[in-house]
């Protein structure tokens, strides 16, 4: 392994939070403000994930007094403390860009809804 690959392996964080496109999200971040540190929330809509390694990142869109604001984290970064799925989404797109032309009801996403007694019901099935 060289030195490239060493230092990124060491940056990567082992626990990441399980989200994908089309969820809303809460994400909880660091803001250093000269000697104080505090944890800020940002909340919005994930509308794209770009893959690679250490520079995985994700888009988070939120509309903030009339006017949509898209920030992009990464994941690997130290000031992320952690991501919160506030409502998974059902989508069928890996980029959600057309979401920003939309406004108002046309700018949701359809919630999806997971069983939770999917393995309960496997199991009685094949008795």
């Amino acid at each position: 392994m060289n030195e490239i690959q060493a230092i990124e392996a060491a940056q990567m964080k082992k626990e990441v939070d399980q989200f994908k496109v089309g969820d809303t999200v809460k994400v909880h971040f660091k803001i250093v403000e000269g000697k104080t540190e505090r944890v800020q929330i940002y909340e919005g809509l994930v509308i794209a994930m770009k893959n690679s390694k250490v520079g995985k990142s994700f888009t988070v869109r939120k509309i903030s007094y009339n006017v949509g604001v898209e920030r992009v984290f990464p994941i690997h970064s130290p000031r992320i403390v952690k991501v919160e799925v506030v409502r998974p989404g059902k989508v069928r797109r890996a980029k959600l860009y057309y979401i920003r032309k939309k406004i108002g009801k046309g700018a949701k996403i359809k919630e999806l809804i997971v069983k939770k007694n999917a393995k309960s019901a496997k199991t009685e099935s094949a008795d």
